[in-house]
């Protein structure tokens, strides 16, 4: 053997007994947090966020496995979901900047494999075919239905109203109204003023959304006061999650009850977003757990994916599953009042504990859990708080592998 290919295979056998060990000491964490004591040898990478979206890795496991269970894809048709979506994503960027004032939103269709954009003008169609695009004409621009969506935002919304959203496939505000709600008085009084105000469009939802904290369960990942709740994504000096799960400076203990660090900014409602500075001998990988069931995660960025997308969530309580990405921008009247907006909505479940935990697509961060309505026993839907947005609010660089 060459010198060369020595200290290839070296690298190769220190990195697969890091991933080992990695992953025997904490199996209880979104993001793997490893304990100092732990002597694993891995090192924090200092990278930017987001990554470009055209890495070529190839998808782990995990993802394959989860994608199989949940979406009813083999190996083969997975792969080739995530390099359709791979390309979407870069697409829907071009799109954009080529549609320019007439574009009007962008949605990922799985069957094609191709990502369409709507545009209001013809005169934009040319340009944005030559990104690879397909073309829809609607009425309304994004930025309509964005101002218009705005001005839902300033109604009171009532209880059987679940969430509204701008849905660009229907260009439309969409209004989600839970199921036999929809002839209150209250409910009906909210729509009317909201038709006033937005071109509307009302759905039905089986449940009324709740965020998916919970109350202290032995053995599961962090807890602050009484509350248990799913790590986010790690960033340099701690990790990020779901700010209904603490307040700034609430202190948060690990896995095995030892103090991990403190919330050092957290938002809720209006957003749901905290992050958590770590120390006293704990530091963070990035890394999303696959609960020993499926093998651990890699993150390597944060491009965003499109409408339509396959995604998948890591938590504490229902472990590894994943959905679709079904709409952006989600304005959700979470039970008991509390009013949080811009989420992003999916059809995967989740359930009490597993707020704060970790969403990704394919090996791109997209935002850590906050509610939704449902379990993973009878399915539901579930929002989750975009990291981006986190780590531009806190000045926070996101750890990629």
């Amino acid at each position: 053997m060459s010198r060369r290919e020595t200290r290839r295979e070296t690298r190769r056998e220190t990195r697969r007994e890091t991933r080992r060990e990695t992953s025997t000491r904490l199996r209880l964490s979104a993001v793997l947090l490893t304990a100092a004591c732990a002597a694993t040898g891995l090192v924090p990478t200092a990278a930017a966020s987001p990554e470009p979206a055209n890495s070529r890795q190839p998808a782990s496991p995990a993802l394959l496995e989860a994608m199989g269970r949940d979406l009813g894809l083999t190996p083969a048709a997975a792969r080739e979901r995530l390099a359709d979506e791979r390309r979407a994503v870069r697409t829907e960027r071009a799109a954009r900047k080529a549609a320019g004032a007439a574009y009007g939103g962008a949605w990922f269709d799985a069957r094609s494999g191709r990502l369409t954009v709507a545009v209001t003008e013809r005169r934009a169609a040319a340009d944005v075919r030559g990104t690879g695009a397909d073309v829809r004409f609607v009425e309304h621009s994004a930025a309509r239905l964005d101002a218009a969506k705005k001005r839902v935002d300033k109604l009171k919304a009532p209880a059987g109203v679940a969430s509204w959203r701008v849905d660009p496939k229907a260009n439309r505000v969409v209004v989600d109204v839970v199921e036999g709600h929809r002839g209150d008085n209250d409910v009906a009084s909210f729509l009317r003023r909201a038709r006033a105000t937005a071109p509307l469009q009302v759905g039905t939802v089986a449940e009324a959304p709740s965020t998916f904290a919970a109350g202290t369960v032995g053995g599961d990942p962090y807890y602050t006061g009484n509350v248990r709740c799913s790590i986010g994504f790690s960033v340099h000096g701690g990790f990020v999650t779901a700010g209904h799960c603490g307040g700034a400076g609430a202190a948060v203990r690990g896995w095995d009850g030892s103090h991990i660090g403190t919330f050092q900014g957290s938002s809720f409602p209006d957003n749901d977003y905290a992050w958590v500075s770590v120390g006293s001998g704990w530091w963070t990988v990035p890394v999303v757990l696959g609960w020993g069931t499926v093998p651990d995660q890699l993150v390597r960025g944060s491009a965003e994916a499109p409408v339509g997308s396959s995604i998948c969530r890591s938590g504490s309580t229902t472990k590894w599953h994943c959905g679709k990405l079904l709409a952006k921008n989600e304005t959700v009247n979470y039970s008991g009042g509390a009013v949080v907006h811009q989420l992003t909505k999916t059809s995967v479940c989740a359930e009490g504990g597993d707020s704060g935990g970790s969403f990704i697509s394919g090996d791109q961060a997209q935002g850590v859990t906050s509610g939704g309505w449902g379990n993973c026993g009878s399915g539901g839907e579930t929002w989750y708080q975009p990291v981006n947005e986190i780590l531009q609010r806190y000045g926070l660089r996101l750890h990629t592998a």
